[in-house]
């Protein structure tokens, strides 16, 4: 890791440089594939999706549960032309990603928690969503929280509008408790095959090592005071049945799984209509739109 670069103009106190953000954001991209090893096939499906789904070289895109941008920066290296606005309430994350990529044009980052009721209209958009993402993020929203999120979400997106979610999504154990064991084997024999001595750095030591930097510590408290992890264990929240049922009570037509390994899924919803006519932007008024083309869900899941 290599030292902050400080701000020497007279009486300017340190801040942090782009490179030590990045530092920090490539020592937690490490971290995550150790225990992710598809991470980066699942974004590309993810990209993918958009470039196809969507039908259009400038999308708008909200990255839900953004973490430091590590999908919204690859979304942009596919789609420079998009607009990606990363919407998170983790201060740590939020503080790297503003660091690391200062400069980047299309990206926007947004201090938003998605568990306050009209959490969206303070993402001041001029037009509705062609579509939102999120990798890795919304299991950590209780259940409640996670059907009123994506009620609201339905209502920024467009019609035909997508959702893409990559996430480990479990079976019901009390339903399928064969599956359910089976799925988590896997998935931990597959860890001890490919890291036999442990891994090199676990998400809870990279925490530790977050709150001892000094140009972060006063991000980890303020983490630690927002409680951004409160009431995520114990709820359906990890669970495939959760998100689409939740989904379908959100207004969402189409729901199914685009990629999968294992219980590692990228989960598409499509909203309903299409885009054909003219589009209609949040204040209501009506707005004209290139042709494009919405990529249809492989299959359902009932």
């Amino acid at each position: 890791m290599r030292e902050p670069d400080h701000d020497t103009a007279q009486g300017a106190p340190p801040g942090p440089s782009v490179g030590w953000a990045r530092d920090w954001v490539e020592r937690w991209d490490r971290q995550q594939e150790e225990a992710l090893p598809d991470r980066e096939d699942r974004f590309t499906a993810l990209i993918d999706a958009v470039e196809e789904g969507t039908g259009r070289q400038e999308p708008l895109v909200l990255d839900v549960g953004c973490g430091p941008g590590s999908l919204a920066v690859r979304l942009l290296d596919r789609l420079p032309r998009a607009t990606v606005i990363g919407i998170d309430a983790d201060p740590v994350a939020l503080a790297l990603g503003r660091a690391a990529y200062p400069a980047l044009a299309g990206l926007r980052f947004i201090d938003l928690d998605l568990r306050e009721p009209g959490w969206s209209r303070r993402l001041d958009l001029a037009r509705h969503a062609d579509a939102a993402v999120s990798t890795t993020a919304l299991h950590w929203l209780p259940e409640p929280h996670l059907r009123a999120m994506y009620a609201e979400l339905a209502t920024v997106l467009r019609p035909g509008g997508l959702l893409l979610n990559g996430d480990h999504f479990a079976v019901d154990a009390k339903e399928a408790p064969t599956l359910a064991r089976l799925h988590l084997a896997l998935r931990q024999r597959e860890d001890r095959r490919r890291f036999p001595q442990g891994h090199p750095e676990s998400w809870r030591a990279w925490w530790e090592a977050a709150a001892a930097d000094p140009l972060l510590a006063r991000y980890v408290a303020e983490r630690n005071r927002r409680d951004v992890e409160a009431g995520h264990h114990g709820t359906g929240s990890g669970l495939l049945a959760t998100h689409v049922e939740a989904l379908r009570a959100a207004g969402f037509a189409e729901i199914g799984t685009l990629w999968q390994r294992g219980d590692n899924h990228l989960l598409c919803a499509v909203l309903p209509g299409g885009p054909a006519g003219p589009e209609r932007g949040p204040d209501g008024v009506s707005h004209s739109r290139a042709s494009s083309k919405t990529a249809t869900v492989s299959h359902k899941i009932t």
